[in-house]
């Protein structure tokens, strides 16, 4: 079941029902047109299976659509990514800070894309660092031959290529939805004709280090042609308005238009020849949308007005009239205009229908482009910010040299780096200082390291060394949950729970000031429970920071504890 609403947004309640799995299975495997889902690797997830059946249910009534987009399904496991709960997402402030505000973040800070679905990527690189050292690995190939100097495939030229690239990844949602609008795909045009330059760009590289991306941005020059030869350089806003489809594009339409454009002639000879016939030298033939052609006639020669006039219209110093032939040809144009609309939006129509057999060849477009995207806006941020190409190794270390904190150092005129070791020799740091010492941004600025090293990163440090990395954990700062009843050392209790119950040998720990919640005695005898059991039993990872000077007794009670001191320069 759906779970109660929440203040802030409204919330679809689904039946219990759709959730079923055998019934799910079945609903993908028509949304996909597969027999089963043998394919996919599903087997043994069905409380998964049943959520995606929910959802595409879902999406489907709310779209009023079947969804053509959505093609197939991909799994993902935890064992793919290094796990990160919500407390150490806001703490390390990935993608906002801990106020709540988009900037400064590392997001921010790493964010050079020139479009938003690399924006888009980027960001969830960041939210999905992954274990597979290989893969990660080959992130930062193509970021460092992007770096290369003297490369024609440098980071700048990517991202200028890029630059005014409409979100393709969206527009093909909305042509699968048949709700792209005019300039959508005018943009897409324009984007298409782009591709040539970007595919010469790419197979300028090195051979094999963007190989993968040079060849979905091959030139889609039967997609750019058809969008090119139906639509005008600059169309409408929406296809009701009319003036979308170009000139020339249709024979049907271009006779329609013609008997529109003749309307300003018409007017002017019958005008001109009205006023002979009539003697009336005011006289003037007009149109306008409200009422139509019309023959205008000012109150002081209504006398001159010939009987075949018959009124359409009083004003205050003006009559407005209408005659048979003028009538005659008013049905006529109104009649085209109607016409012409009609077969603009059949036309416009018939596109979206051959874009979207075409589809699976604009989502490899839009996804080569965002990963593109992403990579060269991580090398120019690493030429920006003075990041290095961290390296993996098979053994249990953490290695930094000059280390920094790339947000804290954002904001400040002098960042101190600073080195980091942990090693299975000296698992656990206890960190201490002076209050506003450094304390929390050196631990907050390892966990960031090996963070962006795993997401394909460089990383602000001169040198760093990984090893295997499951999980990053943070207790950092803590305060009261009134509303579900907890205390602020009720919130620390769980969360250091939470740590020492699913850290493994491979997680990474930050813990600051902990035990600060309850009385000093008690606060400095959880402190040291919980920083013997993450050393002794966890065998994790950690840092921990304290102003229990207590606790750097452990230094000598367990060989894989050291103490860290920050201090001033």
């Amino acid at each position: 079941d759906s779970p109660p609403a929440r203040a802030g947004g409204p919330v679809k309640r689904i039946e219990s029902w759709q959730f079923d799995p055998p019934t799910a299975a079945r609903e993908l495997a028509r949304q996909f047109g597969t027999a089963d889902l043998s394919g996919y690797g599903v087997d043994g997830l069905a409380p998964a299976l049943g959520a995606a059946g929910a959802l595409i249910a879902y999406a489907r009534h709310t779209q009023q659509s079947a969804l053509p987009h959505v093609t197939g399904l991909a799994v993902e496991r935890e064992s793919e990514f290094v796990q990160m709960d919500a407390h150490t997402r806001r703490n390390l402030e990935i993608t906002e800070t801990l106020s709540g505000a988009p900037a400064p973040t590392l997001a921010s800070l790493l964010d050079r894309c020139a479009t938003s679905m690399g924006s888009r990527r980027l960001r969830h690189w960041l939210h999905h660092p992954l274990r597979d050292a290989t893969a990660v690995s080959r992130r930062h190939d193509a970021v460092e031959a992007l770096l290369a100097a003297g490369s024609p495939v440098r980071h700048a030229a990517v991202l200028q290529a890029l630059s005014g690239w409409s979100d393709v990844e969206r527009i093909a949602a909305r042509v699968a939805l048949g709700t792209a609008r005019p300039r959508d795909l005018s943009g897409l045009r324009d984007t298409l004709a782009t591709l040539p330059a970007l595919h010469a760009l790419l197979s300028s590289a090195p051979a094999g280090i963007l190989d993968g991306l040079a060849a979905p941005l091959a030139p889609a020059d039967d997609l750019h042609a058809d969008l090119d030869a139906t639509l005008r350089e600059e169309p409408a806003a929406v296809v009701r308005e009319g003036g979308v489809i170009r000139d020339g594009c249709d024979r049907e339409l271009d006779e329609l238009r013609a008997i529109q454009s003749d309307c300003g002639s018409f007017l002017l000879e019958m005008e001109k020849r009205e006023r002979e016939r009539t003697g009336i030298a005011n006289l003037r033939v007009m149109f306008n949308k409200v009422h139509g052609f019309f023959i205008e006639v000012t109150q002081g020669q209504l006398d001159r007005v010939p009987a075949d006039y018959r009124r359409r219209q009083t004003m205050k110093n003006a009559e407005r009239f209408i005659k048979p032939e003028l009538k005659a040809f008013e049905d006529k144009a109104l009649a085209a205009g109607e016409r012409a609309l009609a077969r603009e939006k059949e036309l416009y129509e018939a596109l979206l229908g051959r874009l979207q057999a075409r589809l699976a060849r604009l989502q490899e477009i839009a996804d080569a482009a965002a990963e593109l995207d992403a990579l060269a806006a991580l090398a120019a941020s690493a030429e920006a910010l003075r990041l290095s190409r961290p390296a993996f190794t098979g053994e249990d270390t953490i290695e930094i040299a000059g280390g920094r904190h790339l947000v804290v150092e954002s904001q400040v005129d002098d960042f101190i780096p600073n080195d980091t070791s942990l090693t299975r020799s000296r698992q656990l740091l206890l960190v201490t200082g002076p209050n506003m010492g450094g304390k929390s941004t050196y631990m907050r600025q390892v966990a960031q390291i090996a963070l962006l090293a795993c997401c394909g990163s460089f990383v602000p440090a001169a040198r760093a060394t990984l090893g295997p990395l499951d999980r990053i954990f943070t207790r950092i700062g803590a305060s009261d949950d009134l509303a579900g009843g907890r205390s602020t050392f009720m919130v620390e209790m769980t969360e250091a729970a939470a740590i020492l119950n699913n850290a493994t040998p491979r997680s990474l720990v930050l813990v600051d000031e902990i035990g600060r919640g309850t009385s000093t005695f008690d606060g400095l005898a959880l402190a040291y429970a919980i920083a013997r059991h993450l050393a002794e039993k966890v065998r994790c990872y950690a840092l921990f920071a304290t102003h229990y000077f207590e606790l750097t007794a452990l230094a000598a009670e367990l060989p894989n504890v050291a103490n860290v001191h920050l201090d001033a320069v």
